[in-house]
């Protein structure tokens, strides 16, 4: 028997955990060790894009270790990375057109801060006062310590507060619980008007605007009102500020279009992509800039202008292999185009518990899907934290034959893009029926509890 605590798991107390081990994985589904199948519902934290052991993916991969592994990107490159660059250069929204690759969302976002950092110091008429960022409140934007700077989600942050720089900190745009006044109609107008005041007040001091767009996902699938994203690029631009986009959740389809800035015609001046990049096989991220960010690091080699960041494993062949290969499917066999319809399947399955006293909001874009639970549904008031209602339902949904993970009472719903019609309804009587369960007081099914170990989680 291997004790479980020697391995430390991330957002979760180790005092009471024994985790659920995987031993195969195949679609839509994972087999434990134990031998019992469950449907991940999701996408291994939200990254799965095309199901588990893709045949195309796993002889990408294959081919590559065939001829090389992994050489640094520090002085030297790999054809296979350098092919990945120029095909995201292609699928990227607008003049996006400058690849830094790295390992993870978060060191995505840690290189857009430095990067718009140092861009403002060191262009032709530079600008040293600009070198805070504004990010939107209960963000999540990664755990590294200038991602988690970033943050505004109090049960996640605010522990680092001593040792994080302070951003300006803006609204959050919320379609469910919104200021007293404030109608759906109006929303976007409200959001853009608090965001301007920021920018009017601070664009002086500030290097860039981050937020994910359309979605805030670790802040509880929060939906943002529509035409807000198109408004903040023009606001940033009224102000000069960078714009940079985090996708590393919305990214590679998840929203219904290949990047979420897509649906509103938006290019950011910077755009994070990590988890669906490989199509969930392997470790990497990449940070896309536009011409004008990528100019502003050029000069004689005396000159110190290049971007001082990198990282030993960034390119990697293997990952790039397997993100060449997803991007191949995600194009081949038109999967972004099905998601949206997906999408408006699923959500409209799990409206049938939409009106129970304790849901607040079936939410969501494409297949990026919250269920909020709430203590009452007039008042909007949620349920004390410590009750962990969100975690009872994932655990009787395990019981069901469904891995889904919460976001505090947030149930979310992600499974992989190609999910069938079949496992969606599965996916959504499982959380549906563990939903009614939990609220008439029947006992959970305890023995598959250590399962669900967190209810947070990038």
């Amino acid at each position: 028997m291997i004790d479980p605590s020697t391995h430390w798991h991330g957002f979760t107390q180790m005092a009471h955990y024994d985790p659920l081990v995987i031993h195969r994985a195949d679609g839509c589904w994972l087999t434990t060790a134990d031998g019992r199948r469950v449907l991940d519902g999701v996408a291994s934290l939200w990254c799965n894009v095309h199901g588990h052991g893709r045949v195309e993916i796993n002889a990408a991969i294959r081919d590559q270790l065939d001829r090389v592994a992994h050489v640094t990107t520090l002085g030297m490159s790999c054809d296979t990375t350098e092919q990945l660059a120029h095909r995201l250069v292609e699928v990227t929204p607008g003049d996006l057109s400058h690849v830094f690759f790295s390992s993870d969302g978060s060191s995505a976002v840690e290189a857009a801060i430095k990067m718009a950092f140092q861009y403002w110091q060191q262009r032709p008429d530079p600008k040293p006062t600009k070198t805070r960022y504004l990010s939107l409140d209960s963000a999540y934007h990664g755990d590294t310590t200038g991602a988690v700077s970033l943050g505004g989600i109090k049960y996640f942050h605010q522990l680092f507060a001593p040792i994080l720089f302070q951003p300006v900190r803006g609204p959050l745009p919320c379609t469910y619980r919104m200021p007293e006044g404030v109608s759906e109609a109006s929303a976007c107008d409200h959001y853009a008007s608090e965001i301007e005041s920021l920018l009017r007040i601070h664009h002086h001091e500030l290097a860039a605007m981050v937020m994910e767009p359309l979605v805030q996902g670790a802040a509880g699938m929060i939906t943002h009102p529509r035409g807000l994203l198109r408004r903040v690029r023009q606001l940033c631009d009224d102000y000069e500020v960078f714009l940079i986009c985090d996708e590393v959740a919305t990214g590679f389809g998840r929203t219904g279009s290949l990047f979420a800035c897509e649906q509103e015609g938006v290019t950011p001046d910077i755009l994070c992509l990590g988890k669906g990049l490989t199509g969930g096989y392997l470790p990497m991220a990449a940070t896309v800039a536009r011409p004008h960010v990528y100019e502003a690091f050029l000069g004689p080699v005396s000159s110190l202008r290049q971007f001082f960041h990198g990282h030993t494993f960034a390119g990697n062949p293997l990952a790039a292999a397997a993100a060449l290969a997803s991007l191949e499917l995600l194009s081949r066999q038109r999967v972004v185009d099905s998601v949206r319809e997906k999408g408006d399947y699923l959500r409209t399955r799990l409206q049938v518990i939409a009106d129970h006293p304790h849901v607040g909001s079936v939410r969501g874009r494409g297949m990026m899907i919250g269920i909020e639970l709430v203590a009452d549904r007039a008042t909007k008031r949620g349920f004390d934290s410590r009750k962990l209602r969100g975690r009872a339902v994932c655990e009787r949904a395990l019981a069901k034959g469904v891995w889904i993970r919460p976001l505090g009472d947030v149930v979310v719903i992600m499974p992989p893009l190609v999910a069938e019609r079949g496992e969606l309804d599965l996916l959504a009587e499982a959380v549906i029926d563990s939903i009614v369960e939990e609220f008439r007081g029947a006992s959970p099914q305890r023995g598959s509890h250590h399962a669900v170990a967190g209810d947070a989680g990038e």
